[in-house]
């Protein structure tokens, strides 16, 4: 399924979350942290008031709360406006 984001949002894979172990305990993965980058797989056109500068393939960084997020044939995404991300990593 191809899923094209309308307008200034983008569709982010985020970076999956770090296994962390403390003493020997391995952290389940709902105690993980929430990764805070990802991919861009996808990006509107933007609006006539925001260009979209954002490109399918950025490695980008995005605020904790942003974005909804979907799930697509089993796969975690975010859609997200462009506002909401932070950076693009270089």
């Amino acid at each position: 399924m191809k899923i094209q984001p309308l307008a200034d949002r983008v569709l982010v894979k985020p970076a999956p979350a770090e296994t962390k172990t403390v003493g020997g305990i391995i952290i389940p993965d709902t105690a993980k942290e929430k990764p805070l980058k990802g991919q861009i797989i996808a990006a509107g056109k933007g609006t006539k008031d925001e260009e979209m500068v954002l490109k399918e393939g950025d490695e980008v960084l995005y605020g904790k709360y942003s974005g909804q997020e979907i799930e697509v044939e089993g796969e975690k995404y975010l859609i997200m406006r462009q506002s909401d991300v932070l950076a693009i990593l270089g």
